[in-house]
């Protein structure tokens, strides 16, 4: 059966430029992308809907906007409205219309979505109310705990509010019954232990949700990492198998943070780089 695909943006950052290209110089990586007066470069946070059958199938939800203002600021979170919703609402959905969410990892960009938008005074609340959560069994047991380099890249109590809804699907393996013979999972260790990234089969071939194995085009380039990489050298080699079976099997990258591609057919230049072509800004009811 077909798959609708829609790529569902949520609220976008400026982060800097050093961070995001890790070891690359400046001169080289501004070559890919635009620079501001700060060093920083503009990123999205984009989510993947998946029409499938019956089920709303959402993969991630983005940064969110449940930052108090000094933390939105320093994480140059954009838009003080919480962008996914208004998003999900272009294309006829609400976040409790969402049957299945799977997260890749727990960092605050990626998870941040799942919480409400941002009230002086109150605390930040759980949404999607009738979503299972799928999530790698690694990627938890980091989150809740976490190495001093990258603990403040989570949410304090997210974890405690996932669990409390009795919708926690932890996963240990290649696949989930919930998702069923299309949907395979392999974890990932070079940005964060245990980041759980899907692949989904279509007619058109599989699509990977990169997650931050690869967050946008330049990072395709194989020796292009990012800063906030826990294992940058593993990161490359694992990038390195998934690219060429993918160049393979003629797949396809899903990107979470890149602000002009969210989908690309994997391919290599005439110098034998990976690269992608026929790069896809926006997909709207895209049959897959």
């Amino acid at each position: 059966m077909s798959k609708q695909f829609y790529s569902i943006l949520g609220n976008s950052q400026k982060l800097d430029g050093g961070a995001m290209f890790g070891n690359a110089p400046k001169a080289l990586w501004q070559r890919w992308v635009d620079v501001d007066e700060q060093n920083r470069i503009d990123l999205v946070c984009r989510a993947l809907l998946v029409k499938d059958g019956d089920k709303n199938i959402l993969f991630e939800t983005g940064i969110g906007a449940f930052f108090e203002p000094k933390y939105k600021d320093r994480y140059g979170v954009q838009e003080d409205e919480h962008v996914l919703l208004q998003s999900l609402q272009e294309v006829g959905l609400s976040h409790e219309d969402i049957d299945i969410l799977v997260l890749s990892h727990l960092h605050f960009d990626h998870a941040g979505g799942l919480l409400s938008q941002w009230q002086e005074g109150k605390e930040p609340q759980l949404l999607f109310p009738n979503a299972e959560f799928i999530i790698g069994k690694e990627a938890w047991e980091r989150a809740k705990n976490p190495h001093p380099r990258d603990k403040a890249s989570f949410i304090p109590g997210l974890t405690d509010l996932i669990e409390q809804t009795g919708r926690l699907h932890l996963i240990d393996g290649e696949s989930s019954d919930l998702l069923g013979d299309d949907y395979h999972f392999f974890v990932s260790n070079g940005h964060t232990p245990g980041m759980l990234l899907t692949e989904i089969e279509t007619e058109k071939g599989p699509v990977v949700f990169a997650a931050d194995l690869i967050p946008g085009v330049p990072w395709v380039h194989l020796p292009i990492t990012m800063g906030y990489d826990r294992f940058p050298e593993n990161l490359i080699e694992e990038k390195k198998l998934l690219l060429d079976r993918l160049i393979e099997e003629e797949g396809y990258l899903y990107f979470t943070h890149d602000p002009e591609t969210c989908l690309g057919k994997v391919t290599k230049d005439e110098k034998g780089r990976f690269t992608t072509q026929n790069n896809l800004k926006q997909i709207i009811n895209m049959p897959m």
